[in-house]
């Protein structure tokens, strides 16, 4: 966050020093309100950079056996490029090295999920699932080890959840 805030900062100071560098060059016959609008403009540009790699930034800082399963887009009025082309602000990751199949019945799975959140400050949640394949129900796990089946979630066929732990 701090780097980001200082990063910020200096997209905008550079922005700014273009337009004084426009103005040196014009024998300042370009306006004055130039610089600050160009530093402005840096620092949105250099905002709205930050928030539109995130997701690919995060997702190679991934071990490779992470799978990404699901993505959410949002768009908010307080950024408006958003509203344009919606970024990926929550991510969730399948660890395929923590899936282990049920003893008693092996087409139930126990795996981690992780859910990534871009926040002010990045956010991650890991939780504990059991995921029976042939009737596609994804169930939590509560931190004593049992399944929270009133918290049961039917997955559709094409979901990329389903895909990554049942092949």
């Amino acid at each position: 966050m701090f780097w980001n805030f200082v990063a910020t900062v200096f997209a905008g100071l550079g922005a700014a020093g273009i337009a004084m560098g426009i103005r040196a060059v014009t024998a300042k016959k370009a306006p004055r309100w130039l610089v600050p609008v160009f530093g402005g403009a840096g620092m949105l540009a250099y905002m709205a950079y930050m928030e539109y790699t995130w997701f690919d930034l995060k997702q190679s800082q991934l071990p490779e056996d992470a799978v990404v399963v699901s993505e959410e887009q949002e768009s908010v009025i307080w950024r408006p490029w958003s509203l344009v082309v919606p970024q990926t602000s929550r991510f969730t990751v399948v660890d395929t090295s923590s899936i282990v199949a049920d003893e008693q019945n092996p087409k139930v799975f126990s795996f981690y999920l992780y859910r990534f959140e871009k926040s002010y400050t990045d956010s991650v949640e890991e939780q504990v699932y059991l995921l029976n394949c042939v009737e596609q129900q994804l169930v939590p796990v509560s931190e004593n080890g049992e399944a929270m089946v009133q918290s049961l979630q039917k997955l559709a066929d094409d979901d990329r959840l389903l895909g990554a732990v049942c092949t």
